[in-house]
């Protein structure tokens, strides 16, 4: 089991969009099988950072994720509005 957690900011006039597609591409996420990952999306009150964590049982699961189509379509519209590049931390999970 390994984890990741994604910090960004968005530019203000493309949050509420970035929030609607969050929605869409954990929807779909709905189809996989929720015994292999947990992805969970927070929003800092203050700063409106958005943080992505997610936790994979192995590569694969991971890989099926971020090679969605939804998912790709909202990364690369939220490329395209982005305050700050995405800062990506790897963590290891403790029992």
């Amino acid at each position: 089991m390994f984890a990741v957690k994604v910090e960004y900011q968005v530019n203000e006039d493309y949050e509420i969009e970035n929030k609607r597609r969050i929605s869409v591409f954990l929807a779909e996420f709905k189809n996989f099988d929720q015994n292999r990952f947990r992805y969970s999306v927070f929003q800092d009150k203050e700063s409106h950072t958005f943080i992505h964590l997610s936790e994979y049982q192995d590569d694969e699961i991971q890989n099926l994720l971020l090679t969605n189509s939804v998912f790709l379509k909202f990364q690369k519209e939220r490329d395209k509005n982005l305050k700050v590049m995405p800062i990506i931390t790897w963590l290891n999970c403790l029992p």
